[in-house]
């Protein structure tokens, strides 16, 4: 097999090879050796200048071998798939194909050369390769290695030549060559004229460009012994094996008209540039004919052989030899033509003189720079970080030289993004800086392309990068805390207030959920939030005796992954209502003693009532009830019983009176209640305790003053009793208190109202029990009002000097103090 031509860029012939092969075999190790250090050394050369070169020949079977790309690459043949490694071959059918099982390059479909490459010495296929997981592109050559697979062909199957006889020996007659679709030896020509007496064949070549072909008379020519001659002219390329093509020529001898019309020049050379108008004079051709008369007169025409093509881009005045623009060029499409121009005199038997011109297209700045977006990944997350590819480019330009070399920029200016050159006129758009998608969702951008031509051309193609949310926000409520109030004795499951959250990302990482943080004390019987709309419910109703204030956190947490979360306060008040009316406990049936005489005004008891309510719904107010006797009356706002006016031994003495008070609040509507309180009138204290000396001094004792006396020691002894057992039991419970409040935070704790006699109201520190008024209550004007159903509460009044402690109610929300007068 001969050398790789992967990496030895070799164009020889197969006989070269061959004596490659045998010098090769015959070298010994150590030449052998040092010629594969030159082989790697090449290679390195190759590798180094940035892309792949592999060589195939055209016409190769699908699945030929063209190298092991992967291994070229640096790639493992394991890696191919999981980085989706895919092959683009830019603007050309697939040729080609890789084989991501073992990684090697191999021919995909049929390849004709010359219908890929026409005449261009070097044919090449650019091949792109991509992978991801990092974002990379390799760039390969394929060089299209020509084979012998086009003969020789004529422009004509025979041609046909009018000779006078007259022609002197050395005369030449043009001739138009065949042509070769294939390119170096491949392409290179030898032509072999049948074996003849008169005539031979001539080659002259003129530069690079072009050969000229003529037959050339050896002996005079005789039209009564041969008037036509039939000769045959066979071309053979190089390649191997050797492939022709043939034409026949049919010589016509002619008589008399023997001066053939001459050009001044056998070949004439153009420039002119692609963008030139139509109409436009090229050049003028002369030719001289050294005849005489109609024999000397010239036409010029272009030749038949001349592609027609070729005719409608040119043409010629056939009197003047002017050549002009008939048609427009393009120097992208065809950069050479070759016009051959025939001059005929206008003998009896038309003389024809050749000459050929060659006109090379000049390129201008015709063609604007393109741009292609071989891959785009979006959307770019927002989290990606600086240097993450978002696309590749790549440039072209149809011009050539300096009208071909093309720059990039973007626009507009002070987006997060650059582009950045990565082979010849590649390029890769990556991000410069940061992102945020809550500031900026997405870019429209212009990558701006101009060539260097005069005057530039320029280009302009928009790109859309969307960019992709990730959740970097955690939800947000309006306010840090909330504060509502809630009437007490609500329907279960009432709607009182709605928290809602905002979250800036999108989709799932924007969808907030919301639920109560019941860490503190469980909120689940009192309060539930619906975990969508945020709307907090009240599962049962809310007793503000019982409960005041509510306060909990509520969470809101995203659906993003992973999720964040964000909090608010809210504190519910209990806003109080109406709903119990005063209590007053009932006194003990023994009635309250009052000595007489009395003066206006002295105060002889005071009646205590509470109302569990709070404000105004709580505020008493105390009066006589319709038929009470007109000597009593009652504080408004203490409740104290005094006397209107005075009352005398005389008028008093053994009677006994039944007082209806009533108390009621001031909320809406009203709620009262009534309290019965009964006053007996005794005589003076020193008749009593003259009475009492009697027995002593050998008087008698009256048996109703001995009931009387009796009576009033019980009663002293039952209430110093009472108040001793009072005092322990306040005590005890107040210390419990002391420790239930330290052990724990619950709803319901007790507040304490105070109100004075103007009605003015004052509330105590929320969650503590606080009975500072209950020292106040030794003055004669204060007033107590406890709210909170466990402490026994105590008055004393101050006319007396003994108290008792009075039956608390059944809820045990008040108590009531009568009081008793010594004797």
């Amino acid at each position: 097999m001969p050398l790789n031509t992967t990496y030895l860029e070799l164009q020889v012939s197969i006989k070269k090879r061959h004596i490659l092969a045998i010098v090769v075999i015959n070298l010994s190790f150590m030449e052998r050796r040092q010629l594969l250090q030159l082989v790697l050394l090449h290679t390195a050369w190759l590798m180094g200048g940035g892309q792949l070169h592999y060589s195939v020949p055209e016409e190769s079977q699908h699945g030929t071998f063209v190298g092991r790309i992967a291994q070229d690459l640096g790639l493992e043949v394991e890696e191919l798939v999981p980085r989706m490694f895919q092959m683009v071959s830019k603007g050309q059918e697939d040729y080609f194909e890789v084989n991501i099982q073992n990684g090697i390059l191999f021919v995909n479909s049929r390849i004709d050369r010359e219908e890929l490459c026409a005449q261009s010495p070097m044919c090449t296929i650019h091949l792109e390769m991509i992978v991801d997981k990092p974002l990379k592109i390799f760039h390969a050559e394929v060089e299209i290695r020509d084979i012998n697979d086009n003969a020789p062909i004529f422009p004509v199957n025979e041609h046909q030549l009018f000779i006078l006889e007259s022609r002197l020996p050395g005369s030449y007659f043009p001739l138009e060559g065949a042509s070769d679709a294939d390119i170096g030896s491949n392409g290179l020509l030898t032509y072999i004229l049948s074996p003849n007496y008169y005539f031979q064949l001539r080659e002259e070549k003129h530069g690079n460009l072009s050969k000229s072909l003529a037959l050339v008379l050896q002996n005079a020519l005789d039209r009564e012994k041969f008037s036509v001659h039939h000769l045959l002219l066979i071309a053979t390329d190089g390649g191997l094996p050797e492939l022709t093509g043939t034409v026949q020529l049919k010589i016509t001898v002619l008589d008399a008209n023997d001066n053939v019309p001459v050009f001044n020049q056998s070949v004439y050379e153009v420039h002119l540039p692609e963008n030139i108008t139509e109409g436009t004079s090229l050049l003028t051709l002369t030719a001289y004919d050294l005849d005489e008369g109609t024999n000397k007169e010239i036409v010029y025409s272009f030749s038949n052989m001349m592609p027609s093509h070729v005719r409608h881009i040119f043409s010629i005045d056939s009197n003047t030899g002017e050549i002009k623009m008939k048609g427009k060029i393009d120097f992208e499409d065809i950069n050479l033509f070759e016009l051959q121009v025939e001059a005929a005199d206008q003998g009896s038997y038309s003389m024809v003189g050749h000459c050929k011109v060659l006109i090379q297209v000049l390129d201008v700045n015709d063609n604007a720079p393109e741009l292609s977006v071989t891959s785009l990944s979006v959307p770019i997350p927002e989290d990606s970080s600086v240097g993450t590819v978002v696309a590749l480019m790549s440039v072209s330009d149809r011009d050539a030289g300096i009208n071909a070399q093309v720059s990039c920029s973007l626009w507009p200016s002070g987006i997060p993004f650059k582009l950045v050159s990565t082979f010849k006129n590649y390029y890769s758009l990556v991000l410069a800086e940061p992102l945020d998608r809550e500031q900026v969702a997405e870019y429209r951008l212009s990558v701006i392309i101009q060539d260097e031509g005069t005057p530039s051309l320029s280009g302009t193609n928009s790109l859309l990068v969307p960019i992709g949310d990730i959740n970097d926000n955690a939800p947000a409520f309006v306010q840090s805390s909330y504060t509502v109030f809630v009437k007490e004795n609500n329907p279960p499951g009432a709607h009182i207030f709605t928290v809602s959250a905002s979250d800036p990302d999108v989709a799932e990482n924007s969808l907030v959920s919301y639920w109560i943080d019941e860490k503190l004390w469980p909120l689940s019987s009192y309060i539930s939030v619906h975990s969508e709309s945020g709307k907090l419910y009240a599962l049962q109703p809310l007793d503000y005796e019982k409960l005041k204030l509510l306060e909990f956190e509520v969470r809101a947490k995203d659906a993003g992954l992973p999720s964040l979360c964000g909090n608010v306060t809210i504190q519910v008040f209990v806003v109080d209502e109406n709903d119990n009316a005063p209590d007053v406990s009932r006194a003990a049936e023994a009635p309250i003693l009052l000595v007489v005489p009395v003066t206006a005004g002295h105060i002889v008891g005071k009646i205590h009532a509470l109302d569990a309510d709070s404000g105004y719904n709580a505020w008493l107010c105390y009066e006589l009830h319709g038929g009470s006797s007109s000597s009593w009356r009652v504080g408004l706002y203490s409740g104290e019983i005094s006397t209107t006016h005075a009352l005398d031994e005389a008028e008093s003495i053994g009677s006994s009176m039944i007082l209806l008070v009533l108390v009621r609040d001031h909320g809406k509507p009203v709620l009262s209640v009534t309290a019965t309180l009964s006053i007996s009138l005794v005589a003076s204290t020193q008749a009593v305790q003259a009475d009492v000396r009697l027995p002593r001094m050998g008087g008698s004792l009256k048996p109703v003053e001995d009931i009387t006396n009796i009576f009033l020691i019980i009663a002293i002894c039952s209430v110093s009793s009472l108040f001793l057992l009072a005092v322990i039991v306040y005590v005890a419970l107040r210390c419990r208190s002391q420790l239930k409040d330290a052990a724990m935070y619950a709803p319901g704790t007790a507040t304490l109202v105070c109100a004075s006699e103007v009605g003015s109201w004052s509330y105590s520190q929320r969650h503590s029990r606080n009975l500072g008024c209950m020292a106040g209550e030794a003055g004669v004007k204060s007033d107590l009002m406890v709210f909170s159903p466990h402490i026994p509460i105590f008055a004393v009044n101050p006319g007396v000097g003994n108290g008792k402690e009075l039956d608390p109610h059944l809820s045990g929300e008040v108590s009531y103090v009568k009081t008793l007068r010594s004797l």
